[in-house]
């Protein structure tokens, strides 16, 4: 019943009470109150509006995730337990109870879970960890066990022999336990968790439940979910490598109007670092620009451009003066030069247009992913960072506050240097070094790549000014275009 109805009726009901000499103020504060109390426990609407089968809408399927083999098959193999419960229980296998997917976000997390649910024809609930805390304790717990039985009567209607639940950002209610000592409603919520989960029987139940979770912090989450009988396996879902951004993009292109320039390839190797929905975002991005342009197909520039709308934001309508082009020219040739010293056809794009909150950038791409670091590879991005401040100090004069955010870049990789003990301090302890020897190691670190940097450019600086001058004409300078620009240097070679 609306609540303005509730008011109402409450409001007539005391009115003739009072008309009758009876002082009603008292049982209206508690009926009120009551009310209240009801609807936070009202569980079900919270559950029941996020149940549905899993074969509503289109069917997730594996084959329409790209990019992530090995935790497709580290799913399948669990899924195959559940499948086939009556050959592998012959072997003595236990199916298992859950199966929690740990990753960055928009790498596919929610996607696998509907696709592991259709895979074994079940019934599918989604729900996410904050739906199951409220301010009255004892609430979420109630909202658990509502949670465990619509599950069961979602796959009983719809002839189902399993039920899928999906629980995304799990660590919500799966934290570790004390850590909200002034709010045990955390705590009573992930033992009813618990609880529900150890009832969990692939013997006598005759609906099967998977418990899926997904979280991007695993390192706070409470042990006792983890341990065996309740999240059996815990699932690495990766951001992707270079063949699986490939994969996700011929996925996420297919249908759309592709011009015959356009190599998917290309866009892999640019787009290190991004997620499954960063790329699903490109390529929409790519055709929104395309249509933008009165084109009828999408071309490689609009993937091209799409990449930068991706990373740094949409182009923003202000103009720097004169000056601070000039400046933001000098600084973007600067990263240019040293990335293409050190690193040759390492430079995609450089520019002076402000997008977000940069003024100008230079965005690299690589041949081959790289997960380890040597030293030589961080001082070579040291040189990199601070090779923009290092061009203004050398063809300016002085560097600007546009540096900022490159030096705080400059000491994360010298922390990393010291702390992986490729340092001269050799192998130390994070947690009790003297912050004056980590300020100096860092500083020594930082500054000996800098001048390195300023060497390189105080060498090329005169033909450097011819580039930065057709930056600021242009606006913008693709990599091949600056390489063309380096062959034409008097005696420019690579390190």
């Amino acid at each position: 019943m609306p609540f303005e109805i509730i008011i109402g009726v409450i409001l007539a009901v005391m009115i003739f009470l009072f008309a009758n000499g009876i002082n009603a103020l008292p049982l209206a504060v508690i009926g009120l109150l009551a009310y209240v109390l009801q609807n936070y426990m009202d569980k079900s609407s919270i559950i029941k509006n996020s149940a549905k089968p899993a074969d509503a809408g289109k069917a997730i399927t594996f084959e329409d995730i790209g990019g992530q083999e090995t935790a497709k098959n580290e799913l399948l193999e669990a899924l195959d337990f559940i499948k086939n419960y009556d050959e592998i229980s012959k072997m003595g296998i236990r199916p298992l109870k859950g199966i929690l997917l740990t990753g960055a976000p928009g790498t596919g997390k929610t996607l696998l879970a509907k696709a592991a649910s259709n895979y074994i024809d079940s019934a599918f609930i989604s729900v996410s960890g904050s739906e199951f805390i409220e301010l009255y304790a004892g609430v979420g717990a109630q909202r658990v066990r509502q949670l465990f039985k619509t599950a069961r009567e979602l796959a009983r209607k719809n002839s189902k022999k399993h039920c899928v639940i999906f629980i995304d950002e799990i660590e919500v209610i799966a934290g570790v336990r004390g850590k909200n000592s002034n709010h045990l409603e955390y705590d009573q919520t992930l033992n009813q968790l618990l609880v529900e989960m150890d009832g969990l029987s692939a013997k006598d139940d005759d609906v099967k439940i998977l418990v899926i979770g997904a979280t991007n912090r695993p390192d706070i989450l409470d042990p006792a979910i983890l341990r065996p009988g309740r999240f059996d396996r815990i699932v690495k879902v990766d951001l992707p490598d270079k063949d699986g951004r490939l994969e996700i993009l011929k996925l996420h292109t297919k249908g759309k109007p592709l011009a015959e320039d356009v190599d998917l390839e290309q866009i892999a190797k640019e787009t290190f670092g991004f997620s499954g929905a960063h790329l699903e975002n490109l390529c929409n991005e790519a055709a929104i620009l395309a249509r933008r342009a009165g084109e009828k197909v999408i071309r490689q520039c609009h993937f091209m451009e799409a990449i930068d709308k991706v990373i740094m934001g949409e182009k923003l309508k202000r103009k720097p003066t004169k000056a601070e082009m000039k400046r933001i020219a000098v600084h973007e040739c600067g990263h240019a030069l040293i990335s293409e010293f050190f690193k040759p056809n390492s430079v995609s794009t450089i520019t002076i247009t402000s997008r977000g909150e940069a003024l100008g950038y230079m965005r690299q791409k690589q041949e081959e992913d790289i997960y380890l670091y040597t030293r030589n590879h961080l001082e070579t991005e040291i040189a990199i960072a601070l090779a923009g401040a290092a061009a203004e100090e050398v063809i300016l004069g002085e560097s600007s506050t546009g540096a900022s955010g490159d030096i705080n870049h400059a000491v994360e990789l010298a922390k990393k240097i010291v702390f992986s003990g490729m340092s001269e301090m050799g192998i130390v302890d994070r947690d009790s070094i003297p912050l004056k020897e980590l300020h100096r190691e860092i500083s020594k670190i930082i500054n000996a790549q800098k001048e390195k940097a300023k060497e390189i450019i105080e060498k090329y600086k005169e033909d450097l000014n011819l580039i930065i001058d057709y930056l600021m004409e242009n606006e913008k300078i693709d990599g091949e275009t600056f390489r063309r620009f380096l062959k034409d240097l008097k005696n420019f070679k690579a390190a």
